[in-house]
């Protein structure tokens, strides 16, 4: 149904349509630009919430953590020029990442565009449309009240559409007055746009058979899963399939935890930082590796650890199969033997209903589930079998205080992984199960991600505990969100891995280009001086925790989850780690492994 109104300004039609979608909280930092709207959202206050972000960057992170915590639209509101670019970085990651997240921006009155008014942003040297055309799924300018409904309603199906995408709108302050003319409102969301969700039965037929004939078969998950498998039948769909025959799984990091980790089937993570178990199933040479069904992953570098071959079954004939909702991407990196068009929870619900015309045969599940146990039984999944991992050394091992936040976060834990050697930690030494679920930024890799992301999760999930694993290089860029968790009560965690240090690149550069003869010149290039994290936490409004062990970090992790819960106070734990620790992906012994493998 829909009613047919010319009473509203373009203000109003804008709140509209995000109370339709459910919007309750927008994240940005206000300026003259939005003068109307903030006006209209003032008057909305019992429906809306502008959480005031310190950065415009940190207000996208924001979006999009609040977006990956709850499935619902993260909506971001900045003004013109400045505030417009600043949000660049953050809505391009949500872009890369598959997050809906909807970005408004301010714009001068259109009467003085071209005569350099203050942050002009459309007709001048800056264009505002055309940087988040080149950045997003959809960017657009709202021109006027006749075409408002239009160009939001295209923005929302491209935001909510599969796959998830963030967009843009800009729009000038006269405009968010003018009268909007000959517009039908819709009553629910259903009317101006839906999804697919369906995959073609045939090739699922096709490929379920090509793929069942394999002796040792591989399911690798993506990022392009996370929604679907956030579906209860879905999920439990893919446990029939996988376990009927016996059949493991891998994802990439991304798409890390969205299959149970500590499920007998599973081989963890392969990519970046990768569980070592993945490789002696693809080198077994009694029984070949000898099928490979990927879906919803694009299998870009870091999920294929460069493309490597290892990846590809090597038996002649072989099937390699890659299902996904978007064409452009399906045998992109590897050649296939069948692509499937399809959204990814369809295509494994078909799976699952297609079993009984495809009985299991019983002596090659009993064999594979044979050899699986036998990997799992006879290697570590860590490449150092357990010695850091195991460590109560001073100061911290990351490996151990990976261990201990395993062992001491809730089993619904929402955690977020910034960019730098913390994704080495956590994506090789959690193990993630569901209804954890753990969010990264691997696609574009932009430091800060985490320290905005989980205040956003967590004012969308109070009663949840949210942590954002980061390094002090991050927690220095955008640690004044601790701020904005503060002044909203959002009890996020932050855990600092502290080695005054952008070790990520002071050790990468020690890997590739070592300086035999000004040895640790690297370290001393990159140091950050000594900062006070904890000082500098706690002049924002959080509680602070200094770490030299894991026993300190058992001792003061109830505490630090209480008071994030129970008393919405931000958290932010400062451990001091080891600063010699290697990270798996330069670590020699992992180098090696997995280089034998590939061979």
């Amino acid at each position: 149904m829909e009613t047919n109104t010319n009473d509203l300004i373009v203000d109003n039609l804008i709140i509209y349509f995000l109370k339709l979608e459910g919007v309750k909280y927008i994240f940005g930092v206000p300026g003259g630009g939005l003068v109307n709207i903030l006006n209209t959202l003032k008057n909305s206050i019992d429906d809306f919430t502008y959480i005031i972000g310190r950065h415009e960057t940190g207000a996208s992170y924001m979006a999009d953590g609040y977006y990956r915590a709850t499935g619902n639209l993260g909506v971001v509101m900045v003004t013109t020029g400045p505030g417009a670019t600043n949000a660049l970085t953050g809505i391009m990651n949500a872009q890369a990442d598959g997050s809906a997240v909807l970005l408004i921006t301010g714009e001068i009155d259109q009467q003085f565009y071209g005569k350099g008014y203050l942050q002009e942003g459309i007709d001048a040297t800056l264009d505002i449309k055309a940087i988040y055309t080149a950045a997003t799924g959809y960017s657009s300018v709202i021109t006027s009240g006749s075409d408002a409904a239009t160009i939001f309603k295209q923005a929302l199906r491209d935001a909510l559409g599969i796959p998830r995408q963030a967009v843009h709108l800009s729009l000038p302050v006269n405009v968010s007055l003018e009268p909007v003319t000959n517009t039908l409102l819709p009553h629910n969301t259903n009317a101006y746009r839906t999804n697919p969700k369906g995959a073609p039965l045939e090739d699922v037929k096709t490929a379920m058979a090509a793929f069942l004939a394999a002796k040792r078969p591989l399911l690798l998950l993506g990022n392009g899963c996370r929604q679907a498998l956030s579906d209860a039948t879905t999920y439990k769909s893919l446990l029939q399939f996988v376990e009927t025959y016996s059949i493991p799984v891998i994802t990439t990091a991304d798409g890390k935890g969205i299959f149970s980790e500590l499920h007998d089937l599973s081989f963890r993570v392969y990519g970046i930082a990768d569980c070592m178990w993945p490789y002696y199933y693809f080198t077994d040479k009694e029984t070949p590796y000898d099928g490979l069904m990927v879906i919803g992953s694009s299998l870009g570098e870091l999920s294929t650890n460069s493309w490597s071959q290892i990846l590809v079954p090597q038996v002649e004939n072989a099937p390699l199969i890659q299902v996904d909702i978007n064409q452009k991407i399906i045998a992109r990196s590897f050649e296939v033997t069948q692509g499937v068009v399809g959204e990814a929870g369809a295509f494994i619900i078909d799976l699952a209903s297609l079993i009984p015309q495809f009985p299991p045969d019983e002596e090659a599940v009993t064999l594979r589930k044979q050899a699986i146990a036998k990997i799992k039984n006879t290697y570590s999944p860590f490449v150092d079998p357990g010695f850091d991992y195991n460590s109560n050394a001073s100061p911290i091992k990351p490996a151990a205080l990976m261990r201990v936040l395993q062992s001491g976060l809730p089993p619904d834990s929402k955690i977020f992984i910034d960019a730098g050697n913390c994704v080495g930690w956590s994506v090789h030494f959690l193990a993630i199960e569901p209804p954890a679920s753990i969010f990264t930024a691997l696609s574009m890799g932009p430091m800060g991600f985490a320290v905005g992301a989980v205040v956003g999760a967590k004012i969308g999930c109070p009663d949840v505990i949210c942590v954002g694993i980061v390094g002090d290089g991050a927690m220095l860029m955008f640690g004044a969100e601790v701020s904005t968790a503060a002044h909203y009560k959002a009890g996020a965690i932050w855990v600092v891995l502290n080695d005054n240090n952008l070790n990520m690149v002071s050790q990468g550069m020690e890997h590739f280009y070592p300086d035999k003869t000004n040895p640790g010149v690297w370290t001393e290039l990159y140091e950050l001086g000594n900062p006070d994290i904890a000082g500098f936490a706690r002049s924002l409004g959080a509680e602070a925790y200094i770490v030299n062990s894991p026993q300190d970090l058992e001792n003061v992790l109830p505490t630090i989850l209480s008071r994030a819960n129970n008393d919405g106070i931000p958290q932010v734990i400062v451990a001091n780690i080891d600063r010699t620790a290697i990270p798996p992906y330069y670590n020699a012994e992992y180098i090696v492994t997995a280089s034998s493998q590939n061979n």
